[in-house]
């Protein structure tokens, strides 16, 4: 193989190599970009609940997260929602937040408050009414869950539904805390 050949595969090895280590999650401690997608820090927000408080994810630190984006005119939406609330309902006390956060930029405040009544849900629902959230978390399709462990990493992302309560725990089994399941 002729020398300029084999510094040009060199020179792309290294180039692939500086790529890799930069876009990976660094588990030794060292700093993991933000971005909506698994292996890195789940994008910050803040956004008010449907009984108008404010909570920023940041606020949850420490607890493994599930972030559904949804809006009540989607059936898969709808039909998901009685498994999230179970499986909240059975691991809250055990470091587990269930987040919806409501497309209501396209949706209806009192379709919300009427969905929560009908499905009896008792975790948080943010209200995103200007669709900034479900745009930096670069969501297509409704629904869309972010499961994010107690670290904040994002480790999957279910695009479409519904997920079967089966589904969810088995993703949660992966990144609860020892201990916790």
């Amino acid at each position: 193989m002729p020398k300029s050949w084999a510094r040009g595969i060199a020179l792309i090895a290294l180039v692939g190599g500086i790529w890799l280590i930069g876009t990976r999650v660094r588990e030794a401690g060292l700093a993991v970009p933000e971005a909506p997608q698994p292996g890195y820090h789940a994008p910050g927000f803040s956004l008010r609940t449907l009984d108008g408080e404010p909570l920023s994810l940041s606020d949850l630190q420490g607890r493994t997260v599930v972030l559904n984006f949804w809006a009540t005119w989607c059936p898969p939406c709808r039909a998901e929602m009685p498994a999230f609330q179970r499986l909240y309902a059975r691991y809250a006390d055990r470091g587990l937040t269930v987040i919806g956060v409501n497309a209501t930029h396209g949706d209806n405040l009192a379709a919300v408050l009427a969905f929560r009544q009908q499905y009896q849900l008792t975790f948080p629902i943010l209200l995103d009414e200007t669709g900034q959230v479900n745009r930096s978390y670069r969501v297509t399709a409704l629904p869309t869950t972010f499961f994010i462990d107690a670290r904040g990493i994002i480790r999957d992302v279910v695009v479409g539904g519904p997920l079967s309560e089966a589904a969810i725990e088995a993703r949660l089994s992966e990144i609860l805390p020892a201990g916790n399941r």
